[in-house]
């Protein structure tokens, strides 16, 4: 009996020292990562609602995604491999146009092909060759490189809206000569703007004009947007308002509604993650540990291409 009671008090000695040493571990864990979670929001601005760290030690799949070389070289491969496809597919569309109607010259329909080819070949560029932007200097370089598209991006599309609002006015009988002047007088004010706010960051760089060039971006998506609502509902009502029985009615009636809705959508996303990007560090697209904003970010501007391109129509 006096061995058995010896036995269970060291025991039970054993099984309190085992319990105090793992519960010693557990909170030497949670103090160190603590500590390393601190190191993070403080060295780069990351907010505990953007990327929520996990105290009990568990797996958290986007910081080690964000972190991972291997993560971000594969996502943006992809994005290289989408932007490009996307790029074929504008190329293609152009050269049958261009075979098949050869005596026309440079059409709107040519015109926007072009662009979007242009648009999704450089983007893919600076995707595949990431890492080599990243360390680019002056900073402004680098701005310049990956915001550049991004205008090209909004005349190709603002192209298709002048393209509806003409449809719209002639269908109506109404003058359609100021709107080629518009739309150019916006582009140059818009890449006017632009480049000056360039030129100031290359000569001095000031952290707020980088908010204030950002904001700008916001408002000139928020601005696509406002136009492809306006002309695409205006072109849409109107298609509905057709004899059920004309001919390419329905087609061309869902069409132009599913290009709305997608490109209306397509730049309230851009904007509203601009204003993100502008004023938090997490939410900055224009770095390599942040790959999946970039990922979601970017495919929803390649979907919408990829899907306008393969309707072949403008």
């Amino acid at each position: 009996m006096k061995l058995k009671t010896t036995l269970f008090r060291a025991g039970g000695v054993c099984l309190l020292r085992l319990s105090l040493f793992l519960n010693l571990e557990i909170q030497l864990k949670k103090n160190t990562r603590k500590r390393e979670r601190e190191i993070l929001m403080g060295l780069y601005g990351v907010d505990e609602a953007v990327i929520p760290y996990n105290l009990n030690g568990e797996s958290n799949w986007w910081h080690d995604i964000n972190d991972s070389p291997l993560w971000q070289d594969r996502i943006f491969h992809i994005l290289t491999a989408l932007y490009g496809l996307v790029a074929v597919i504008a190329l293609v569309q152009l050269v049958r146009i261009q075979l098949r109607v050869p005596e026309f010259g440079w059409t709107t329909q040519k015109v926007f092909h072009f662009l979007n080819f242009l648009v999704n070949g450089v983007r893919g560029l600076v995707f595949i060759f990431r890492r080599n932007v990243q360390d680019l200097h002056p900073e402004i370089v680098r701005h310049i490189l990956l915001d550049m598209p991004s205008l090209v991006f909004f005349t190709t599309y603002a192209l298709l809206v002048l393209f509806w609002a003409e449809i719209y006015y002639q269908a109506r009988a109404e003058s359609t000569d100021g709107l080629r002047p518009i739309f150019f007088t916006i582009n140059v004010a818009v890449y006017s703007i632009q480049i000056a706010m360039w030129l100031v960051l290359w000569w001095k760089y000031i952290p707020v004009l980088v908010i204030i060039s950002k904001m700008f971006f916001a408002g000139v998506s928020l601005f696509a947007a406002l136009g492809f609502l306006l002309y695409g509902g205006r072109l849409f009502l109107m298609l509905q308002r057709f004899p059920v029985e004309s001919k390419g009615r329905q087609n061309k009636l869902q069409e132009v509604g599913y290009v709305t809705v997608i490109c209306s959508s397509c730049f309230l996303v851009r904007c509203i993650m601009m204003c993100f990007d502008a004023f938090d560090k997490a939410a900055d697209l224009n770095v390599l540990n942040h790959p999946v904003l970039n990922f979601i970010y970017y495919l929803v501007n390649s979907d919408t291409q990829g899907r306008k391109n393969c309707k072949n129509r403008c």
